[in-house]
């Protein structure tokens, strides 16, 4: 039995199978698309797992705040408990440039963040709010926007 002779195609070489896809937009396209003028003054990192682990991550993140260069402070509203003076030497903080802030009476956190956000003498404002609705997001955006500084809301769980 004889099997018909296919003619095998020719494999083009790397450079040549290259040029033959298209092409990602040029640096003129990127360019010229508009971008958000105003840069993000809020984020949000979540963090899931045992107590002491999700303080490990945090720690460098926060440790890398309190270093920053800017002047202002960086400012914790209501932290959890697990966070105390104690936790944020071992864990290598600039304790000289962090304010620990706790709300009184009958301010929320929310409140006390937005104030803190709003008078700017802080670079960056860490809050702890879990549930944290549009509303409450939007004020703490305008919040920062005002005092230009950073929000950061950590959502441990």
């Amino acid at each position: 039995m004889q099997f018909p002779h296919i003619p095998q195609q020719t494999q083009l070489p790397l450079f040549e199978a290259f040029l033959a896809q298209p092409m990602a937009p040029t640096l003129k396209e990127v360019v010229e698309r508009p971008w958000n003028a105003e840069p993000e003054v809020f984020s949000e990192l979540s963090l899931r797992g045992a107590a002491g682990n999700c303080l490990n991550l945090l720690a460098p993140i926060l440790r890398e705040l309190s270093e920053d260069q800017d002047a202002r402070w960086l400012t914790l509203i209501a932290p959890p408990a697990s966070l105390t003076q104690t936790w944020l030497r071992d864990a290598g903080l600039n304790r000289e440039r962090i304010l620990l802030l706790q709300p009184r009476g009958t301010q929320s956190a929310q409140q006390l963040a937005c104030e803190a956000l709003r008078l700017g003498r802080s670079h960056t404002v860490v809050t702890w709010l879990n549930p944290l609705n549009s509303s409450s997001r939007q004020q703490l955006i305008s919040a920062a926007r005002t005092g230009d500084a950073q929000s950061l809301n950590i959502r441990l769980g």
